[in-house]
This record gives C-alpha cells, structure tokens and sequence, in this order.
C-alpha cells in the first residue's frame, strides 16, 4: 500500500520521519482511536434521537467493509507497536488492552497480519484500558495446565491493586488446596516505579512515563518513546503537569515527531479529558511536527472534522488530524 498524505481523509497508511512501506521497519497501528463507549453510541441505536444521529445511524445501514473505511465503527483507544530492533528483531507491544480487544484482534491483528503480542504497556486501571486482559490468553500458546511463558505487563502500584480486586485469577500465582487448574491468561506483572522518573523497557524499546492528571483527583500515565523519532502517546488527559509538559514540548526538552493525544468532544470543554479546544491549544503550546487525535465521540465527523484540521494545520504549522481504527504510521523508532 503507498504511504498517503499524513492529513488526506481515510488513508489507512501515512510515514512519519523516513518509515518505510508496509513490512519495512517499525510502524504504529491504531486499534482504537473512540472513546470509552465506542463508537457508534448504542443509546443512538436503541433510543434513536430525531434527526437520528448523523454518524451512528449509518452503522445500522452501511456494508461491514464500508463502515471500517468510513470511519465509522470506532474502540477503546489502543496503540500497537510494531518495533523493529537494529538487529532486525521484531516485537509487537499493546499500549492498554479495553473493553474492545477481541474485536480489535478480529478486525486489525488479521489485517495487519499481527501474529503475537509480546509485551503489554497500561497508562490506568479504568475499564476501556484493562477489561480485555482476561481475553489476552487467546493470543497465547495453548496450555490446559498454564505452562506457558507469560507476556510481560507494565502498570503502576495503584493500577495492580486494581486489577487484583478485579481478575484476582490473572494476578493469583499459586492455587489453593483442592482448586482446579483452568487456562486464563499468563502474565508477568512488572510495576513502573512511583516516581515514573525513570524509564523502563519493553520488548526492546524504552518508554518514559509521562504522568498527566485524568481529573484532578486522578493520575494516569503517557508514554514517551522512540530514539529516531520521538513519540508521546498521551489518551487520557484533562491537564498536563508543568514537568511533563516540558518534556515533551518543543520549548522544554526538545520537539516531538508525533503527538499522539487524547481529544473527547469537539466543543466545549470536559473535566477529565482534553476536548477539541483544549487539545489544539496544547499542541500550540508543545509544537510537535505532526499530531494524531484519539478517544473521540459520536460527535465527530472524520471527513468534515479532518478537513477543518487541514485547515488548522496550514494555518498554524502543525500537521493535526483525527486518527482512525486501522491506520498504520511507518515510523523509525
């Protein structure tokens, strides 16, 4: 597939820096750029609104094929990386694991022809981040008894005390006296140190936590990663701490290639997530080369909303678009 325009609407496949074509190096894979509640809304299917909604109300009426093309059907963000080492060693890291991995599976891993995940990457505990972790063990070898490797899976302290009260059988390591063994999932927890000043490796690739607040009541985690070009992947913000801020903007610790950022609604404002507003007024303020919004609603239309960005873009410098399910970015990492 030919790399398109990075802000042409519907291309499945645009480079940042020198990626190559599909199979050459490192790439970025989108497997969910909607919110929480995905996208189409089910309230808009089952209740729907008069006028029906513009957007979902075309899930009921287009072709399957049509839809993923149409940038209609839209899950839990999640971001796989397909790293190629300088030694030519390949390895495939899931940044969160939602309510909608199995789909995602389904519809992009057989797309992309994803044949494993070798690491796992959470930024929080809430469930469009971590509900799909049950379903990690249909991409793993099959065991009956469990004697398997497990994936590595990095997540804070407050984020393993979570999951623990949640899927207490992913987490327990030993069974109890007379407990039956069933197959479930095979992790290796590996806690990110408090103080998410130090950066951690996955797979190969180093990631540096970038803690940001989802609320004020709240701490969630970014990552900044890649030597070649600098990728912040940040999903879920609602306001960037001074420190973390400065590490990834162009006036603090140098210019980012790509900013992938977290983007709600397209007016007004909202407590715990940046909106469109909010979201370009922080790209100003960090001046990446190129930006990729994720985590939207219903509310947007990728053709018209991609073209008022392109617009925005010419205006200001900054080459901002929507990104979409199944979008894959060649990047050198």
């Amino acid at each position: 597939m030919e790399n398109q325009n990075p802000l042409q609407n519907g291309a499945l496949e645009s480079a940042v820096g020198n990626g190559g074509r599909s199979g050459d190096g490192s790439a970025l894979i989108f497997l969910g750029t909607g919110c929480s509640s995905a996208v189409p809304n089910a309230m808009c299917l089952i209740q729907p609104s008069d006028p029906p909604c513009q957007v979902c109300s075309q899930s009921l009426s287009t072709p399957p094929i049509i839809l993923l093309i149409e940038e209609i059907l839209m899950c839990n963000t999640s971001l796989l990386i397909d790293y190629c080492s300088s030694d030519g060693i390949r390895n495939y890291i899931i940044i969160d694991v939602g309510k909608t991995f199995r789909e995602q599976v389904l519809r992009w891993f057989t797309f992309h022809k994803i044949p494993r995940v070798d690491s796992i990457v959470l930024t929080h505990e809430h469930a469009d981040a971590i509900l799909g972790l049950d379903d990690i063990r249909a991409i793993q070898p099959h065991s009956p008894t469990n004697d398997i490797d497990p994936t590595a899976i990095y997540l804070t302290r407050h984020s393993m005390d979570s999951i623990a009260t949640k899927f207490p059988y992913l987490v327990q390591k030993k069974l109890r006296e007379g407990q039956e063994v069933r197959r479930v999932a095979q992790l290796d927890w590996k806690i990110i140190e408090e103080h998410y000043d130090k950066p951690f490796v996955a797979s190969g690739l180093k990631f540096f936590p970038l803690p940001v607040m989802h609320g004020e009541d709240y701490l969630c985690l970014g990552y900044l990663f890649g030597e070649k070009c600098k990728v912040a992947y940040i999903s879920d913000v609602s306001r960037f701490p001074s420190n973390t801020e400065y590490v990834i903007s162009k006036n603090g610790a140098g210019q980012l290639d790509l900013l992938i950022l977290d983007c709600l609604y397209k007016k007004g404002s909202f407590n715990v997530h940046l909106c469109l507003p909010q979201a370009l007024e922080a790209i100003k303020r960090i001046c990446p080369k190129r930006a990729l919004l994720i985590g939207m609603t219903h509310e947007f239309d990728h053709h018209k909303d991609n073209e008022f960005l392109m617009e925005w873009s010419e205006r200001e410098g900054i080459h901002v678009q929507l990104a979409r399910d199944g979008l894959r970015v060649p990047i050198d990492l």
